[in-house]
């Protein structure tokens, strides 16, 4: 972007960076055409039109024109610890992508610390990270590291008193967050929300295969991932389902956490879709509405097997910015894909979170935009703009909605909303700079001109930059 001189008896202002005449899209306000901002020590220091405020030639200018200015973006389901050699590149990645704050939703606690302290130490060239520390799950846990699906990302408790002790160590490691898992039984799950209210913690989470969506909910859940296990609440047969699956819970063939957690998905899903129930449906989501409980329903991730999104050619071209140890596998993955038939249960269970989505947006129950990336070939940054996209095109979300989900709501989930996710004077000047207008087609949000990081300009020159560094691991 080319900096330019203005008149010169305009305004000084010392030590600042200023974007004129742009247009401003906030995620609360609105479009705003010729604007003109002044940002100093990493916050929006002024916002007036532009013909408000001539500025000095002295100052150092970004010229807006024609361009268009959002909030920096979020992406609030991540994983640093799912593959782990990818997390050197992540910040780099998602800061290429326009996002400036991530919510961590599951892994070794020290080595997503790890992680978030780096974030903490240099704020200018890396993502905001938000962590809950790993999986909260029951006996035996999902995520138990015993394959490369399945990661070390939980821990497995097997009473109540494990599950307080385990969140008084993730309390001493200052977690923003709980997040409680699908193998635990009510009594800990109940446990994991009382201590998490007592700490002002929110707790997210899948909701446990033990429970029902209403229970969770009513004992406090704030938030629910991927709307995991939802679909059985909302059959018509749920009580059947119900009395089957607390059999299977039972484990009497003694599978692991991770086979047990699948057998029972794979007997149930189908089914439960298949008798979807309107009238449950809208029961549960005016629980969820009264109750605030939030959803990150990770589109992209669930509409994988219809929108295909790794066969299009700038998924592939991404693959270029992982290092080359994933980078192989997640090639030969994307040629098995490509030949692969969609079977048509997954083609309705796509169908089913669209569809839902829809329904909880137009409950007015909370939308947060995450991606589960880096699972399922999501690259991490690249896959944000694809959650937008199936939010627009598939559920049909507006765009503006859309943007809220990305910017102003996890600002408001984290109680920040007073200094992120919206573009007004005194806000951290988290913020991209795009060449079209993203209202008139979400896609845009990928033509990303310049990234600010509190303040610090990467502009094309670094952002190329940046994709070189990354290009050469």
């Amino acid at each position: 972007m080319a900096f330019i001189g203005c008149q010169p008896k305009g305004t000084f202002f010392e030590d600042v960076i200023c974007i004129e005449n742009i247009t401003t899209i906030d995620p609360v306000e609105g479009l705003k055409e010729h604007q003109t901002l002044v940002l100093k020590d990493g916050k929006i220091l002024k916002i007036k039109a532009t013909s408000e405020l001539q500025l000095s030639e002295e100052n150092t200018i970004i010229d807006g024109t024609g361009k268009y200015l959002i909030p920096g973006l979020w992406d609030a389901h991540v994983h640093f610890a799912y593959i782990e050699e990818m997390a050197p590149s992540m910040f780099d990645l998602f800061l290429a992508h326009g996002i400036t704050s991530v919510r961590d939703t599951g892994g070794k606690v020290d080595f997503v610390k790890l992680w978030k302290d780096k974030a903490v130490a240099d704020p200018l060239n890396a993502p905001r990270v938000m962590m809950a520390g790993p999986l909260l799950d029951g006996a035996p846990n999902v995520y138990d590291g015993s394959d490369a699906t399945h990661p070390e990302l939980s821990v497995g408790l097997n009473s109540v008193d494990a599950v307080t002790e385990q969140i008084d160590v993730l309390l001493g490691k200052n977690v923003d967050l709980l997040k409680a898992y699908e193998m635990l039984t009510p009594q800990q799950f109940e446990k994991i929300m009382e201590l998490g209210q007592k700490n002002n913690l929110k707790v997210t989470g899948h909701i446990p295969l033990s429970m029902d969506a209403i229970s969770a909910s009513n004992l406090g859940m704030n938030s629910i991932e991927h709307m995991r296990n939802l679909e059985i609440s909302c059959a018509s047969n749920a009580a059947e389902l119900w009395t089957e699956r607390k059999e299977m819970l039972k484990n009497k063939n003694n599978l692991s956490g991770g086979e047990l957690r699948s057998s029972i998905h794979t007997a149930q899903r189908e089914i439960a879709v298949k008798n979807y129930n309107a009238e449950r449906a809208d029961e549960v989501l005016a629980v969820f509405k009264k109750n605030d409980t939030w959803q990150i329903p990770t589109q992209a991730l669930n509409t994988m097997g219809s929108r295909k999104y790794y066969q299009r050619a700038d998924w592939q071209e991404s693959y270029k910015l992982i290092p080359n140890t994933i980078k192989s596998i997640w090639q030969k993955a994307t040629e098995q894909l490509m030949t692969a038939e969609t079977p048509a249960s997954k083609v309705a269970w796509n169908e089913w979170n669209s569809m839902m989505v829809k329904k909880i947006h137009d409950t007015g129950i909370p939308i947060m935009a995450g991606t589960d990336t880096p699972i399922a070939l999501l690259t991490p940054g690249l896959s944000l703009h694809e959650e937008l996209a199936v939010l627009v095109e598939d559920v049909g979300m507006s765009t503006e909605d859309a943007l809220k989900t990305a910017t102003i709501n996890p600002a408001k989930y984290f109680n920040l909303e007073d200094s992120l996710g919206s573009i007004k004077e005194s806000m951290w000047a988290d913020l991209l700079i795009l060449d079209a207008n993203p209202l008139e087609d979400i896609n845009n949000t990928k033509k990303i001109n310049t990234v600010i990081k509190q303040g610090k300009v990467f502009d094309q020159s670094a952002l190329i930059q940046i994709k070189e560094k990354l290009n050469a691991n």
